[in-house]
């Protein structure tokens, strides 16, 4: 899971809830692939994608017409694990009908459920860990001969970097790039260093290569993706040791500059950064290059320092605050959004009201909230008891929901009168007559489609506004 560790970030933030499929490759066998969760896992996905499409696959949205089924999974919060229940019960009846249907499961809840997956409850053929996809045509190979297979093992090395992925919106805007696998903080709420394994950092070069393949293929935008992006190191171990003194290391500011000079064209954003790891040098290239947004997604999960000391967060409410300044400092329009967990173990009146406190003094553009849910084999269910109860969860959910709407609004409000450099991604959806796309901040904005075409950037002065949408009519320049 990217940073909102423990929650369930999806792609779009209007389709919480669905899968993501792909479609696409000229092979004779047919690949059905749902994707739940994450950026990281949709990515995951196109990699998949790509690795079957050499065997002989070609993805295909019509379930009906699939050889093999592979749902890439979320084990963040339970209700996720719920709704890939649900689907995997739905393809074991499809199997009563189509026995020769390979049913396989991906990711996180693959790593961490995959005994009763396989064994108790019988409801998939094939198990395959993150970082054991190359293995795929194998599994399935093995599932061939009247086996169940697994592969969970977690790597220290594999990245995918020689992968080209295949693109599930092809023809499309936006694309994300991933720079790190795995994560080595250990936040006490979240599952992810048990189900992704230990942080490793892809090659600079082949990260900047595939920036460039999606230039030239007409995407305008990348998203870098890692679990905490900011610790991006190539070169570089944990303990700050170089692994080859004949190659120069890299950090991740000197990352987005090497992508950032691909093209003036090429918009760049990130997910997630971690604020323990979010350094000044970050901000001050994000600030040099116009073509990196100024939008930070910043995790806070709680306001109260004895509640970050308790989830392990590794900084306390003062040190948020300092590097939020900073940010406001050198990238004065910078938008900020957020995740924040409410009802975590032991958490006091007092302690939600000091979150209540910070989300008022930053004022987030956006915030992903949630209520805390346990997880098995973390530092939380061993140590604490999930002693807030439910009902109580769900007020503060409900107070900070109603706080953050107005810090939306207030947000939009101050862009009003603005003119905004956006990229065009299709018609709206509320109107055929209608554009919309994302402005550097991440504001979505509609406005009259004239004679703009996907995937070009146009000038949008702002004349009104919702808490979640900016809108505004075409303006031939900036000024």
């Amino acid at each position: 899971m990217l940073e909102n560790h423990g929650l369930n970030k999806v792609i779009d933030e209007g389709r919480q809830g669905e899968a993501i499929i792909l479609e696409g490759g000229t092979g004779s066998k047919k690949l059905y692939v749902e994707s739940y969760g994450c950026q990281m896992n949709f990515s995951d996905s196109e990699v998949v994608a790509s690795i079957m499409t050499k065997e002989g696959y070609t993805t295909t949205r019509n379930i009906d017409e699939a050889d093999v089924v592979l749902i890439n999974t979320c084990s963040i919060r339970e209700n996720a694990e719920t709704r890939v229940r649900n689907r995997l019960t739905e393809f074991k009846k499809r199997k009563a009908e189509q026995p020769n249907l390979v049913v396989g499961i991906l990711g996180c809840m693959a790593e961490r459920l995959k005994q009763a997956l396989l064994e108790e409850e019988q409801l998939v053929d094939l198990v395959a860990g993150p970082d054991a996809y190359r293995d795929l045509p194998n599994l399935i190979d093995e599932v061939g001969t009247g086996q169940r297979a697994v592969n969970v093992l977690l790597s220290r090395e594999e990245t995918y970097a020689d992968i080209s992925p295949v693109r599930m919106d092809q023809g499309g805007v936006s694309a994300f790039v991933t720079i790190t696998r795995g994560c080595d903080n250990m936040c006490s709420f979240c599952v992810v260093p048990f189900t992704r394994g230990r942080e490793r950092s892809r090659d600079p070069l082949t990260i900047v290569q595939e920036c460039k393949d999606l230039f030239a293929n007409g995407y305008r935008e990348v998203t870098l993706l890692g679990q905490n992006v900011d610790s991006y190191r190539w070169n570089m171990s944990s303990k700050g040791v170089l692994k080859d003194e004949t190659i120069p290391t890299t950090n991740f500011a000197q990352l987005m500059e090497m992508v950032a000079l691909i093209h003036p064209d090429l918009r760049i954003r990130f997910s997630t950064s971690h604020p323990k790891d979010m350094t000044d040098d970050v901000l001050e290239m994000m600030a040099k290059y116009e073509n990196i947004c100024p939008y930070i997604h910043l995790p806070v999960q709680s306001g109260n320092s004895n509640v970050l000391e308790r989830m392990n967060r590794g900084y306390s409410r003062e040190w948020y605050l300092e590097r939020i300044a900073a940010i406001k400092r050198i990238i004065p329009d910078c938008a900020i959004s957020t995740d924040i967990i409410t009802g975590f173990c032991g958490e006091t009146e007092e302690e939600h009201q000091e979150t209540v406190s910070l989300m008022r003094e930053v004022g987030y553009d956006f915030a992903y909230m949630f209520k805390y849910s346990e997880r098995p084999k973390t530092l939380a269910e061993r140590k604490f008891e999930d002693d807030v109860p439910e009902e109580v969860k769900g007020k503060r959910l409900e107070e900070i929901i109603a706080l953050q709407l107005k810090n939306a609004s207030a947000a939009h409000k101050s862009q009003v009168g603005k003119i905004a450099k956006v990229l065009v991604e299709g018609p709206s959806k509320r109107s055929a007559e209608h554009f919309s796309g994302r402005d550097g901040r991440n504001s979505k904005v509609v406005f009259p489609k004239g004679d703009s075409k996907k995937g070009q950037y146009v000038f949008v002065k702002i004349t009104d506004y919702t808490s979640a949408t900016l809108m505004g009519e075409l303006v031939n320049h900036a000024n």
